[in-house]
């Protein structure tokens, strides 16, 4: 009997079994495989997001319409504003006593460069001096014969050779006074070299203690205000054509090569240098900032409208793979596509367009390579 009722147990669990916890299980199945049907239909509905991470990581640019522009490059270099150079000379010869300036130094309007010990200021004050007494003399005697001419003491024919001598004396007294103030004579003969400008010293022939001759023709300094500078620029025979007055022109140095100075040319010189065979072109460019260091070697890059237009985006958002070229176009984090487009020209930093993109899409120029890639895996 025993065994008769645990043989009856075990055939009931198994009916139990067979009948509902098997199917129960088979429900369970299908519906977690249901499950994972469903999200991998949403998925594929969905399709690629970007993450906000990534979002946050790009950098977008319209699609635009300009006219195409023409770039040359050549090769020159810095050099100071001519028309605010000065050459400074000693205007007596004489001993150096000092030299307050060195090559590369700022110096202001008026501030002393050097001085200079010089007998020949002994001799312009001198002359001062001499055409002071003579001109108390010419206004005493000018006096004693107006008194006296009223005393009926001499003749109208003294008074006026009087004031003849007294116009003299003045006249001798201007050009005394005008010598000594070009020579900036103030007392005893030490001579002061001035800037006549505000500027940097770009040149320095002079040092302590030396003899410098009253007849030098050399100068002493140069002076030059780098406010502005220019970008002299040399221009090869067979490229004469290619630029023309007002073309606007980018000027990079090895200094500072990732900053672009903008300037246009502003002047071309029609001669043929016969030591390059190079004709020169000027830039004028604003260096407020000190940056562009004159004979400092310089890269110009000159661009010129045409009268047609295209369709432009920044060079850095085009992705080149497989001898063709793509960009990636955003609309929004989950609207993103590959477009495949063909290049009119690149010019620096502009990539002209003839096929592929509208007007006023947004291309993305940060981190588009990786978005390239996930798109196509």
């Amino acid at each position: 009997m025993f065994y008769e009722g645990i043989l009856l147990i075990c055939v009931f669990i198994r009916l139990i079994v067979k009948k509902y916890i098997i199917p129960v299980l088979i429900a369970l199945s299908l519906l977690s495989c249901a499950k994972k049907e469903e999200e991998k239909v949403l998925q594929a509905k969905k399709g690629f997001e970007l993450s906000n991470t990534m979002l946050n990581a790009i950098t977008l640019a319209k699609v635009e319409r300009k006219n195409v522009e023409d770039q040359y490059s050549f090769y020159g270099k810095i050099s100071a504003d001519k028309n605010s150079y000065i050459d400074v000379y000693p205007l007596v010869g004489g001993n150096v006593l000092s030299v307050n300036a060195e090559l590369g130094d700022y110096v202001k309007k008026g501030q002393v460069l050097a001085t200079i010990r010089s007998t020949e200021l002994a001799e312009v004050q001198k002359d001062v001096s001499d055409a002071k007494t003579d001109l108390v003399v010419a206004q005493n005697n000018l006096r004693v014969a107006k008194e006296m001419y009223e005393g009926k003491l001499n003749t109208e024919r003294e008074v006026l050779e009087a004031k003849s001598v007294l116009q003299k004396a003045q006249d001798q007294m201007q050009r005394a006074a005008a010598v000594s103030t070009v020579y900036n004579v103030k007392k005893g003969n030490i001579y002061s070299v001035v800037a006549p400008i505000s500027g940097y010293i770009v040149q320095k022939n002079i040092n302590k203690d030396m003899q410098l001759r009253s007849d030098r023709s050399e100068n002493i300094f140069d002076v030059a205000n780098t406010t502005n500078v220019w970008a002299i620029m040399n221009v090869n025979e067979s490229d004469i054509e290619k630029i023309s007055l007002g073309m606007k022109a980018q000027v990079s140095t090895l200094s500072y090569p990732d900053k672009v100075f903008d300037g246009r040319i502003d002047k071309i010189f029609k001669i043929i240098d016969p030591e390059t065979n190079a004709m020169q072109a000027r830039v004028v460019l604003d260096n407020a900032n000190g940056l562009l260091i004159p004979e400092s070697k310089a890269t110009i890059k000159v661009s010129s409208s045409e009268s047609n237009t295209a369709l432009t985006v920044p060079s850095k958002a085009v992705i080149f793979d497989d001898n063709r070229s793509f960009v990636v176009v955003f609309k929004s984090r989950t609207d993103i596509k590959i477009k495949e487009i063909k290049i009119l020209k690149q010019v620096g930093d502009i990539t002209y367009v003839a096929e592929g993109l509208s007007e006023g899409e947004e291309v993305i120029t940060n981190n588009q390579l990786l978005i390239y890639r996930s798109l196509n895996s």
